[in-house]
């Protein structure tokens, strides 16, 4: 007969994806819950249930980073706001980072990650942090897994089942779309994004600085995995004007203030470029200069002997997307969870991984 293995599994944050994945757990048939890691006050002392939806779970949220510890998990999904770097860092510090995530691996627990420190096998945390990390990973045996960028599936999992049919790759274009129009969200949308300021004077760098940091290391996954000889990367930003007044749902964007912009990064090899990852965030499509947007969602094209062009719309209307963007995040790491505690030690990627499946790895046959 079969066995199918249970894991003792630990939620650190509950966050929008944070909740998401600690609902996850708490329905998954062979994951057993034992313990939620909570910053804000008002959540410590409630139960995991309540804070993601569900019914009571007797799992009680706190903030003693000890507890959780102590748990002896086999795996925590570790989803703090921990994005960016130097002064487009939010969130937790490198080092704060480290300080919880080290102990835990020397512990013996396994961990899966949404913050992109960890990408590329943490390239961005140097080479101190780096050996930090892959020193607990040996000492307990342990393995971190980073889902990759927002969403980690478009820039690593997905490509690879199409390179898996190449012989020959001239170009791979990635293609992210956002519409913002309908986000409730005027502070995030008008200040911070800054739709509806004046193109006049648009800083390129405010948005492509933190962009490349969070990007480029997992495009340097897919350009290895695709056999790429990737020597510089290169990121530009731009930004197109509404051609008349439109409402919207954070506020009137005036005609010929910012409704859309973008970032491009590029891998090339000896000049000529591999490989380009373009984010466009827009309010409007009716814009001057006018861009080819799509809807929301991602595009991918494949540029070689066995070509490819697929568009990923998210068929969702705008005002119901709030609900469903956080399965995009959470699931890819709950799925993940059985691969990663049975990979080898160390800092993963997704190319250390089998394919990942919601039912995670087949069980061995026993007598």
């Amino acid at each position: 007969m079969t066995t199918t293995p249970r894991y003792k599994i630990a939620q650190w944050a509950t966050g929008d994806t944070g909740r998401r994945a600690l609902r996850e757990v708490i329905r998954h048939p062979s994951m057993d819950l034992v313990g939620v890691f909570v910053y804000d006050e008002a959540k410590e002392g409630k139960d995991a249930g309540e804070l993601c939806g569900e019914e009571p779970t007797g799992i009680i949220a706190t903030r003693d980073r000890q507890a959780i510890l102590d748990l002896g998990a086999d795996c925590v999904i570790y989803m703090p706001r921990a994005t960016g770097s130097g002064h487009t860092r939010a969130g937790l510090t490198q080092n704060q980072l480290l300080d919880d995530i080290v102990p835990l691996l020397a512990s013996g627990t396994n961990i899966v990650t949404t913050c992109t420190d960890l990408l590329a096998r943490g390239v961005r945390l140097g080479a101190e942090g780096q050996a930090r990390v892959r020193e607990a990973c040996e000492k307990g045996k342990s393995s971190i897994w980073p889902s990759g960028s927002d969403p980690g599936f478009f820039t690593e999992t997905f490509p690879f089942a199409l390179l898996s049919v190449q012989r020959r790759i001239d170009l791979i274009e990635l293609e992210e779309f956002g519409d913002l129009s309908h986000r409730p969200s005027p502070h995030m949308v008008m200040e911070q994004m800054r739709f509806g300021k004046p193109v006049e004077g648009w800083d390129p760098d405010r948005r492509k600085t933190h962009l490349y940091g969070e990007y480029q290391p997992a495009l340097t996954v897919l350009a290895d995995a695709a056999g790429l000889d990737v020597d510089e990367w290169t990121a530009t930003g731009g930004v197109s004007a509404a051609r008349e007044d439109t409402e919207i749902v954070s506020g009137l964007i005036e005609a010929g203030t910012a409704a859309a912009q973008k970032v491009v990064i590029s891998g090339l090899s000896r000049g000529v470029e591999m490989i380009r990852f373009t984010q466009y965030a827009y309010v409007t499509r009716d814009l001057e200069p006018a861009w080819e947007l799509g809807e929301t969602g991602w595009r991918l094209r494949i540029h070689g002997d066995a070509p490819f062009d697929i568009a990923m719309p998210l068929p969702v209307p705008l005002d119901d997307l709030a609900d469903h963007v956080p399965a995009y995040n959470a699931n890819g790491p709950v799925n993940a969870i059985p691969y990663v505690c049975a990979a080898r030690p160390g800092i993963l990627t997704t190319e250390d991984l089998p394919p990942i499946l919601p039912r995670g790895p087949r069980p061995a046959e026993t007598a």
